[in-house]
């Protein structure tokens, strides 16, 4: 079968699926009325997304500096950084530093699904723990993330209390959702305490500290990071901003665009654990990671910055309302799609993931309506993205 073929049987069986539709409309007006309240509460983040804008439009352009500015501080702070070329690149890096037969807490990472680094890890004999809650909940289904921000945003609650029995053995009615959340915490506690290493990405880095900032709601990220003796982040160079200032701005938009007024933690972490509370000696790790272990992946974006149209794909912030917006979406979720994202996702399959085929299969699949360059708080164009994209593909089979 074609991957035109197999993908368009994807995204049709998708569109018949009742328990997808079901799940995705409560989804998605919860999601419309959060980022409402979160606007109207907080009206200057739309002034201020302008300004972001600008800010990832000077990142972007400057991406191979910044990643050497931010390698330079985090050396400084005692950690390990490195620039990654290629995927291989950087798994061969992640293996170095883990080995095998090594526990692995995970936090949520679209960079980690870009490489397939859980999958890479099992297959050299390690155990990986997804300790998101959408995330445990694709990896014990089998199954694959559907969106930026909620991977498990197409199983309805249902699912989750029938999956939840296999694993327990016990009965969970359907509307019980904190005994859910619960439950999962109770088997994620003990990776946690036992796990030698935590893998994380970020939501933005800030070159000048070489901070990253790592936003989330449910602590899993919080823990991941800092429990375990080593911290691993995989985090791709477009998330590279020049400073600190311009870092807290670009958390902020993100935050208010993923529908919350403001997230339970926002973490920024510079370096492993440190005291100096014997003398002044500062002495690596305290009550965290004594280790800590940077990766800057490249693998296309530096090609990508260089194309005046499709470089926008590149100041996305993974907000993920483009998606809720999506006519496509709404129908397939993240069917219409490659293993990353849908939307600009069209752009990364070309051009980061190098699959023409799979590339032209959602561009015209898009149906460049604009719904989501509306939304976008970077206002990136989709619609003149898969313009440009049908174009390119076009000329490249001439």
């Amino acid at each position: 079968m074609s991957v035109f073929s197999e993908y368009k049987k994807e995204i049709m069986d998708a569109a018949h699926d009742e328990r997808i539709r079901l799940a995705l409309s409560r989804a998605v007006a919860s999601y419309r009325t959060n980022v409402s309240n979160a606007l109207s509460k907080f009206p200057h983040t739309i002034n201020l997304a302008k300004e972001v804008r600008e800010i990832k439009e000077r990142a972007i352009a400057e991406m191979d500096k910044l990643a050497q500015q931010a390698c330079e501080a985090l050396e400084s702070n005692h950690a390990k950084a490195y620039i990654a070329r290629t995927p291989d690149d950087a798994l061969n890096i992640i293996d170095k530093i883990v080995g095998k037969g090594k526990l692995v807490v995970k936090g949520k990472s679209m960079t980690g699904e870009e490489v397939g680094v859980r999958e890479h890890l099992e297959e050299m004999g390690n155990e990986v723990c997804e300790t998101d809650l959408g995330e445990f909940i694709i990896q014990k289904l089998g199954s694959r993330p559907m969106h930026i921000l909620s991977p498990a945003i197409h199983v309805p609650r249902e699912d989750v209390a029938k999956l939840l029995k296999q694993i327990t053995g016990e009965d969970f009615p359907p509307d019980d959702i904190p005994r859910m959340v619960a439950t999962a915490r109770t088997l994620l506690r003990e990776k946690y305490i036992k796990a030698d290493i935590g893998i994380s990405g970020a939501n933005v880095v800030a070159a000048d500290t070489g901070s990253l900032c790592i936003i989330e709601n449910e602590g899993n990220a919080r823990l991941s990071t800092s429990l375990p003796p080593v911290h691993i982040a995989l985090v791709g160079m477009e998330k590279l901003v020049p400073n600190f200032s311009d870092a807290c701005k670009v958390a902020e938009v993100t935050w208010r665009y993923a529908n919350y007024t403001v997230p339970s933690y926002v973490s920024f972490i510079s370096g492993p654990s440190k005291t100096g509370d014997i003398e002044k000696v500062t002495t690596y790790g305290a009550h965290g990671p004594a280790e800590m272990h940077v990766i800057f992946l490249d693998a296309g974006r530096t090609e990508l910055a260089k194309d005046p149209v499709l470089r926008q794909a590149l100041y996305c912030l993974r907000c993920g309302g483009c998606l809720y917006e999506c006519p496509v979406f709404a129908v397939t979720a993240g069917y219409f799609g490659d293993k990353c994202f849908a939307g600009v996702g069209a752009v990364w399959a070309a051009m980061i993931s190098e699959k023409p085929e799979k590339a032209a299969a959602m561009a015209y699949t898009c149906l460049t309506c604009g719904r989501c360059k509306v939304r976008c708080p970077m206002a990136i164009d989709t619609p003149a993205m898969m313009v440009e994209l049908k174009r390119m593909l076009l000329e490249g089979e001439d």
